[in-house]
C-alpha cells in the first residue's frame, strides 16, 4: 500500500532559476524503508518539505494514500500530522532550550488533541522510554544533554503520537562516529518493532546501506537512479551513482 507519493512533482523558486526539483516521481510504500541519496544541492531537502507538506509543487501533485493532499484541509492535514512526521538533522537547533523535555515530546500529542494530562504524560514516558532515556528526562531541559540524548529526545517527539512514517533529515549527521552508530541501531530497532515506514534523507552511504532496503538517487533536482539499495549502491548504472559510490571512504 503506498501512504505518499510524488506525481511529476517540480519546484522552482524563480522564473530565470533552475528547478530545484524537476519532473520528481516516487512513491512511499508501507513497510518499506527508502533512502532519498544525493550531494548537496541535489534536492533531497525539497523533496522533504513536499513530503512533510510543508510546500507544495510549482506543478505536480503530493498525494496521501489514494488521495491529493490538500493542504486547505484541516481534516485531511490533522489526520496527516499524525500519520507523517520527521526527525531533523540538528539535534542542537530542533529542540526548544526554553521548554522541558516533557513539553518538547507532549507537543504533537497537545496540538493534535491526542492526549490530556495524565494520559499524555504516560505516552511521553513511553515514548522516552522507547528511545532508552529514563523518566526523569522528562523534567529536564535540553541543553542537561548530549548531542546524542537530544536526538534520541527529538525521535522521541517524532513517535510520541504513533506515526505511519517516519521521515529522517540526515539525522545522523550532526554525531561524533560511536553516537552515529548508537543512532543508526535505535531507528533500525524502532522501524523493526512497529509498523513505521521510513524514509531517510541523507549522503551517508554507510547509514542508507544499513537501514533501507530500497534507495533514490537524486543529482541536479532529477531522479537519475532507483531500485533496490543492494543493487543500487553494489551495481550502481548511472555515472553520478557510480562518482558517488566512489567518494566512500574505504579501509585499505
Amino acid at each position: 500500500m503506498t501512504l505518499l507519493s510524488l506525481e511529476d512533482a517540480t519546484v522552482s523558486y524563480g522564473r530565470d532559476a533552475p528547478a530545484a526539483l524537476a519532473n520528481a516521481s516516487l512513491e512511499v510504500n508501507a513497510g518499506e524503508n527508502l533512502a532519498i541519496v544525493g550531494e548537496s544541492g541535489a534536492g533531497k531537502s525539497t523533496i522533504l518539505s513536499l513530503l512533510l507538506g510543508l510546500r507544495a509543487p510549482t506543478t505536480g501533485r503530493v498525494r496521501y494514500g489514494d488521495r491529493p493532499l490538500a493542504r486547505r484541509d484541516r481534516t485531511m492535514m490533522r489526520a496527516f500530522r499524525r500519520d507523517v512526521q520527521c526527525v531533523f538533522q540538528d539535534p542542537y537547533a530542533s529542540l526548544d532550550p526554553r521548554r522541558r523535555v516533557a513539553a518538547i515530546v507532549g507537543e504533537p500529542i497537545r496540538s493534535l488533541g491526542i492526549a490530556r494530562g495524565a494520559a499524555r504524560a504516560e505516552r511521553v514516558g513511553a515514548a522516552l522510554e522507547r528511545v532508552g532515556l529514563p523518566a526523569d528526562a522528562a523534567a529536564r531541559f535540553p541543553h542537561e544533554f548530549s548531542g546524542g540524548q537530544r536526538q534520541r529526545i527529538a525521535i522521541a517527539r517524532a513517535i510520541v503520537c504513533e506515526p505511519r512514517v517516519l521521515l529522517a533529515d540526515e539525522p545522523v549527521s550532526a554525531l561524533d562516529v560511536t553516537t552515529r552508530v548508537r543512532v543508526v541501531d535505535l531507528l533500525a530497532e524502532l522501524v523493526a518493532s512497529s509498523d513505521m515506514t521510513l524514509v531517510m534523507v541523507s549522503h551517508d552511504i554507510g547509514v542508507v546501506a544499513e537501514l533501507c532496503e530500497r534507495t533514490i538517487v537524486l543529482e541536479r533536482g532529477s531522479i537519475v537512479e532507483r531500485g533496490a539499495t543492494s543493487d543500487v549502491l553494489g551495481a550502481p548504472r548511472h555515472p553520478y551513482t557510480r562518482k558517488l559510490m566512489s567518494a566512500v571512504p574505504r579501509l585499505p
